[in-house]
């Protein structure tokens, strides 16, 4: 089964880091989410306690 996408479409753009404030991924990383293999999107997903910490950082 596949790695669902953290989308909560909000897609709010945070000029600084790039992240969106609400699923935490770049725009590149939300283009190319449905082509992307699980092992990526996992790593993407674990990340995301770093990715939270340079947004409120």
């Amino acid at each position: 089964m596949s790695v669902k996408s953290p989308c909560i479409e909000i897609c709010k753009f945070e000029g600084k880091t790039g992240f969106c404030v609400a699923c935490l991924r770049t725009r590149e990383e939300c283009r190319e989410w449905k082509k992307m293999k699980d092992n990526r999107r996992h790593q993407i997903l674990n990340d995301r306690p770093r990715r939270e910490s340079k947004l409120s950082g």
